[in-house]
């Protein structure tokens, strides 16, 4: 097994432990067991556990960003952009439950808060999309005048909610839904 197979079988097993057990059900040596690697071989490619699961969010980032970005157009109406934005980010969650379980856990622990703030500060770096989309609706007076913050949970955390939902089995959503959802997401911020 190459180097590179050996570091994407440590990544695929955290992601699914962690997913399954949270950050602290997660040890190394678990990690370790599930990817078929001896517990020091992980640190060959990563120096400790908060390294791999910072790396692994950013992996996933890498990953969600070309297939919510994918058809978008910067160009399009502002109302068109954003059901673009929400039912695509809807439809990554409920494609790739593992990465929403994953991603679900980094935002809400102390790993992903100050990465929150900075991702809606601007200084996160990668793709700033939504902040900026939000910024210049509220600069434009298309969105209500909120701070960012709201702007995201407004729009954003229906969004989590009912992936997490229909990941759990309590609703199914197909294209007509995730339709009329994304459409319910923009009434709440449209002036």
């Amino acid at each position: 097994m190459s180097g590179s197979e050996k570091r994407d079988d440590i990544v695929r097993a955290a992601l699914e432990i962690i997913a399954e057990h949270g950050f602290h059900g997660a040890p190394m040596a678990m990690i370790a067991e599930r990817a078929g690697v001896a517990a020091g071989t992980i640190y060959r490619y990563f120096e400790n556990k908060d390294v791999l699961i910072s790396e692994l969010y950013g992996e996933l980032e890498k990953k969600m960003y070309p297939f919510i970005l994918d058809g978008y157009s910067s160009e399009a109406p502002f109302r068109a952009r954003f059901i673009h934005l929400a039912s695509a980010l809807l439809r990554y969650f409920i494609g790739f439950p593992l990465h929403f379980r994953y991603l679900e856990q980094y935002h809400n622990s102390p790993y992903g808060v100050a990465f929150r703030r900075d991702k809606l500060m601007g200084k996160a770096g990668g793709c700033d999309v939504f902040r900026e989309m939000f910024e210049q609706g509220t600069k434009q007076q298309v969105l209500k005048d909120f701070p960012l913050v709201i702007l995201f949970g407004l729009s954003f955390g229906p969004l989590v909610a009912l992936a997490r939902d229909h990941i759990l089995g309590f609703v199914q959503l197909d294209e007509e839904m995730i339709g009329r959802i994304t459409e319910a997401c923009w009434d709440a911020v449209k002036r």
